[in-house]
């Protein structure tokens, strides 16, 4: 764990049964808080001894100060004493392909392949109007103004160099979720009718290229949210940010070959509709089924498909959203869950158990974590959207939760722009996927793209 004063701690908590600890309190060791799984699981998460027992880090100052973008030399966000950033992608700033960036920047991932010194990044956009689309030839509805746009990042520089739209025509593009194979599936968070043209699909978006526009009605047509891809069996687990929700698998014909269709299927507990709203200590559920959902793409008069899950005894969730895998175990967010916004469940892919490893005793603490990602070392990134103060949060392998970065965003005329966007909701948080020295992450209004740096290992991140 971080070792850190009382005068440090500020929002930060560790996590145990019976919720956070009293302030200035010692945990030494930090196994069986909920989180044991990541220190056991993670890539990269080796002891610092040669196996012999964990290292204690040495004392780390994660008090958050005002730090100056190098691109801008605006004071955008704060961070502990070491970290620093760059900013690229505003809206309105125009790409490479002559286009502006669209705004309400939201879900994104990162790609790398190979010995290239380049990051890919796929961004979601959650627009949701039907004022037009922002790019032909990979559209799919032409009203729709929603979509993603692609960034390119190099490693020697240190900045970003390239970016492009790369899907439009959509709507509400919330967030989604990498593929082993190297590509984004973006997700619509709506089931909004245009006429006669559905919206509520999940589109599959090259991390080097364009869409071909087409959805992916199979993966279900509702309120997405987000998704993780098991590698080893390739299927999809998918998250609906609306309330109930459940928690979805996808099957495929043929794994990395979506569009040949497989089955949805909604997670079920017991023989009745659990519901987890209220849910406040860690709790194993214990065996997971799955039930079909018969009708994956509903009409306007036929049932959801949360409606068609719970008949069969699916389980109710309250607003799932950030979802993401690692090594056998899925983890996933309720934003509204528990008593006070927020619980983090586990699901293990293997052993096909359901856990709650985790509920915000507290907005202070944890404020309706939405967007989450893992870094190649273990540790996890909790994107906050809640109503006040937003925050990146870090959850360590010992299960130690602490803010990462605070949204500073005030504008009095720089690049056009006048008001108060430190309430702006963080989004799309990913690591460069082999080192893990940059974070990538987004702030939704008024819609920028960062690229922070620092001595994540030291962290615990």
């Amino acid at each position: 764990m971080t070792n850190m004063t009382t005068a440090q701690m500020g929002r930060r908590t560790f996590l145990s049964g019976a919720g956070a600890a009293t302030a200035g309190a010692v945990v030494a060791g930090a196994t069986g808080l909920g989180f044991d799984a990541l220190g056991a699981t993670a890539a990269g998460a080796s002891t610092r001894d040669g196996g012999r027992g964990r290292r204690p880090r040495p004392p780390v100052d994660l008090t958050l100060v005002p730090v100056a973008d190098r691109a801008t030399g605006l004071e955008l966000i704060k961070l502990p004493a070491g970290f620093e950033y760059t900013s690229y992608g505003w809206t309105g700033d125009v790409m490479d392909d002559g286009i502006a960036t669209p705004a309400a920047h939201d879900g994104m991932a990162a790609f790398r392949r190979g010995a290239s010194r380049t990051v890919r990044l796929v961004r979601n956009h959650e627009q949701g109007s039907f004022s037009g689309a922002y790019a032909d030839g990979m559209t799919y509805d032409p009203a729709a103004n929603g979509g993603t746009t692609n960034l390119e990042f190099d490693l020697r520089s240190e900045r970003f160099t390239r970016s492009y739209a790369s899907l439009s025509g959509t709507i509400r593009n919330c967030a989604g979720g990498p593929t082993p194979w190297g590509t984004w599936l973006s997700c619509e968070e709506t089931t909004v009718l245009n006429g006669d043209v559905r919206h509520g699909y999940v589109f599959e978006v090259p991390a080097d290229g364009t869409s071909d526009g087409r959805p992916l009605p199979g993966l279900g047509r509702f309120s997405h949210e987000a998704l993780a891809v098991d590698p080893r069996t390739g299927i999809v687990y998918l998250t609906e940010d609306a309330t109930p929700s459940g928690l979805y698998r996808f099957v495929p014909r043929r794994p990395r070959h979506l569009a040949a269709g497989g089955r949805l299927q909604m997670a079920a507990i017991g023989g009745s509709s659990l519901v987890t709203y209220a849910d406040t200590a860690p709790r194993d559920y214990g065996p997971v089924t799955w039930v079909d959902i018969d009708q994956p793409d509903p009409g306007p008069a036929d049932p959801s498909t949360v409606s068609q899950g719970i008949a069969k005894g699916g389980a109710q969730f309250e607003r799932l959203e950030g979802i993401w895998h690692h090594d056998g175990t899925i983890y996933f967010v309720s934003t509204s869950g528990g008593p006070e916004r927020g619980q983090v469940f586990t699901y293990s892919t293997r052993r096909n158990t359901l856990k709650l490893t985790f509920h915000s005793p507290g907005p202070e603490v944890l404020d309706s974590p939405d967007n989450i990602c893992m870094s190649p070392r273990g540790g996890l990134v909790l994107c906050e959207d809640g109503s006040g103060r937003e925050f990146m949060h870090g959850l360590t392998r010992e299960g130690d939760i602490f803010p990462l970065a605070e949204n500073n965003v005030v504008l009095a005329g720089e690049r056009g722009l006048f008001g108060d966007f430190s309430g702006s909701e963080w989004c799309g948080a990913t690591f460069e996927p082999r080192d893990g020295h940059w974070l990538f992450a987004n702030l939704q209004s008024p819609g920028i793209t960062l690229a922070i740096t620092g001595p994540f290992d030291r962290i615990g991140l």
